[in-house]
């Protein structure tokens, strides 16, 4: 778990864009990672997928597993290997584990204005809900939370 931890955060580290707020810690990450149903996909530059211990991360999924259903906690690809399709292949991936697990159907939450929410909408995944000034960003100004749903 280790390096697949270094994984993520080498990536994150590049990803995310401080103002949003978005970046989880490396303590978040492990914590999360140590739980029995919470677990990441790594893919490289060549957007071929790696397991702990091979090649340098381009991008990764963390996501969790609920009776029924998953969710994606979190993406991130790197700046400079954006729009190579590992963005699509990291949700494509993770809707077939899921669906594999007997996921019926895969969940995840964004800010709004977030530029990924054309790949979910690209990926099948649908808004179903939306919470009111539910993200605070770097100079406290507040963002909607949107849900969106795929069928699996």
């Amino acid at each position: 778990m280790t390096r697949a931890l270094d994984q993520v955060m080498a990536v994150m580290e590049t990803a995310f864009d401080p103002h949003w707020r978005e970046a989880w810690t490396r303590q978040q990450v492990a914590n999360s990672l140590a739980l029995p149903h919470t677990y990441a996909i790594l893919v490289d530059a060549e957007a071929r997928l790696i397991g702990d211990g091979e090649a340098e991360a381009g991008g990764f999924i963390l996501a969790r597993r609920a009776p029924g259903e998953e969710e994606l906690l979190l993406i991130g690809v790197r700046p400079e290997l954006r729009g190579r399709g590992l963005g699509r292949l990291l949700i494509e991936t993770f809707a077939e584990l899921a669906r594999h697990a007997g996921a019926e159907q895969v969940f995840l939450e964004m800010r709004a204005n977030n530029p990924a929410e054309r790949l979910y909408r690209t990926c099948g995944f649908e808004p179903i809900g939306r919470r009111s000034a539910y993200y605070r960003t770097l100079d406290g100004s507040f963002l909607d939370a949107i849900t969106f749903a795929r069928k699996l």
